[in-house]
């Protein structure tokens, strides 16, 4: 039972928990079996709620007595070392924050629990959650549980990594650039950027500047994904970006009044791809023909007048700067590592810069807007290859040399525009890595975006694959 419990979605533990088939203490034992098998080989899992049996037996207790019970009751979730959650460390990735016990929750996790969620463990990422691989001085580096030589991706890499390897089967990441979305398709695993400002970023490293940052549920299935985002979505009257359009009901159908308009781009605009990942676009794009949608190749270009990864980081070294300075301020060199002694590092950009790229930006934000005019979907690749092996920092992607903050070219063009983007695995490279494609939408229109991918998840023939770990 314990194997068939690790590969169960949350939607699936939580009807069994609520059907008395089995119990939640069951379901959160069976999780913490799997995180002591496999954890030492992966390293996903950075501390375990040490209250996690007992909320599993106050959950048991709670349904023996047959009162209402919440959509997620007696499930475990797990959450990136960067969102805070009441008395349990958030260490950030940092020796700076070695034992840092924040007071309150996330509002995010604060959501999950109210539904009944149990907090199972914190989950690895890079230093103060700031790079495409998940590694720091204070817990180490995360592998991929389809290859332990190759990364889970950054920055919620430890989250991808323990929902992959049926440690977690529901869990919480961030998005600054491709930070949800790329470990989820370097594992093969579901997550969604929602429009910024759905999901209020209160209580989650850097309190300022989060313009482009996004906090979003990462599962197995799309139904898991959306029941948490409908959970998490809504303003919380403490994050002023946090959008008060009303709740969305994540589990609700969606019935278009016609049928999907998608288009789809790999070349040109985000840099190069690979042909595998470049051909997993493609199938995707024939998946969406065949059950009707209306599907063509597109161009947007907006994407090639300004290189949204180059817009993105003349503007957010500005931005991002201080927040790394205050978080360092007075610390050894020997407490930080790769990405904040880069970032210190860096110089800064001219005003005039800043304010050419401020319109790089509104400019992005237009071309998509005219491109959604025309249709409901955009499809692209996540990442331009698979997951990569460690420490890579050049790659020759498709024939050409570049660095590797090139693997965001086709993400951080939604964190620079707000746009909603969710990833989810349709492929296989010819090593046997995941390859993922990414879905868009127009501002606000989740619920467009949630009804597509569940169609390409029924496409697809790699929904129910787990890594031989």
């Amino acid at each position: 039972m314990t194997s068939e419990l690790i590969h169960c979605d949350a939607t699936r533990l939580a009807e069994l928990i609520r059907t008395r088939e089995v119990s939640p203490v069951e379901v959160v034992q069976a999780h913490l079996d799997r995180i002591e098998a496999v954890d030492p080989r992966v390293n996903a899992i950075v501390t375990l709620a040490d209250t996690v049996l007992a909320a599993a037996k106050a959950a048991e207790a709670a349904v023996m007595k047959g009162g209402e019970l919440g959509p997620l009751h007696g499930v475990p979730f797990t959450v990136k070392d960067s969102i805070d959650t009441a008395g349990v460390a958030t260490q950030r990735g940092s020796p700076i924050f070695k034992g840092r016990m924040p007071d309150a929750d996330a509002t995010s996790v604060a959501r999950l629990k109210a539904a009944g969620g149990i907090l199972l463990a914190k989950t690895n990422l890079p230093e103060f959650s700031y790079w495409i691989e998940s590694d720091n001085l204070l817990s180490g580096r995360t592998n991929n549980p389809w290859n332990l030589e190759r990364t889970p991706g950054g920055s919620s890499g430890g989250e991808s990594a323990a929902i992959a390897a049926g440690m977690s089967p529901l869990g919480l990441g961030t998005d600054l650039a491709i930070s949800v979305r790329g470990p989820a398709a370097q594992t093969g695993i579901t997550s969604l950027k929602a429009t910024h400002g759905r999901v209020p970023m209160t209580g989650i490293w850097p309190r300022a500047p989060r313009r482009f940052w996004h906090v979003g549920p990462m599962a197995r299935s799309v139904r898991d994904v959306a029941l948490a985002y409908s959970l998490m979505a809504g303003p919380d009257g403490a994050d002023a970006f946090s959008s008060s359009v009303g709740p969305f009901d994540g589990a609700a159908s969606f019935t278009p009044a016609r049928p999907l308009r998608v288009g789809w781009l790999v070349e040109p605009g985000f840099g190069p791809i690979d042909p595998e990942v470049a051909s997993t676009v493609v199938a995707a794009a024939d998946a969406f023909k065949s059950m009707g949608a209306f599907v063509e190749p597109v161009r947007i270009p907006a994407l090639e007048r300004d290189f949204a990864l180059e817009v993105f980081n003349r503007l957010h070294v500005m931005e991002m700067k201080p927040a790394f300075a205050e978080a360092t301020h007075g610390r050894h060199d020997d407490e930080l590592y790769l990405m904040a002694k880069t970032m210190l590092a860096l110089p800064d950009t001219s005003m005039k810069d800043y304010i050419e790229a401020e319109q790089a930006a509104e400019r992005l934000k237009d071309g998509f807007a005219e491109y959604f005019k025309r249709f409901d979907l955009l499809l692209t690749p996540v990442q331009p290859i698979p997951a990569q092996r460690h420490g890579l920092s050049r790659f020759i992607i498709n024939g050409r040399k570049v660095d590797a903050t090139y693997l965001q070219g086709s993400t951080v063009p939604l964190n620079l525009t707000g746009l909603p983007g969710m990833s989810i695995r349709f492929g296989t490279s010819r090593d046997g890595m995941p390859i993922g494609v990414q879905l868009v939408s127009t501002w606000l229109s989740e619920a467009t975006l949630l009804h597509a991918a569940a169609l390409l998840e029924s496409a697809s023939g790699v929904r129910n694959l787990h890594p031989a770990l």
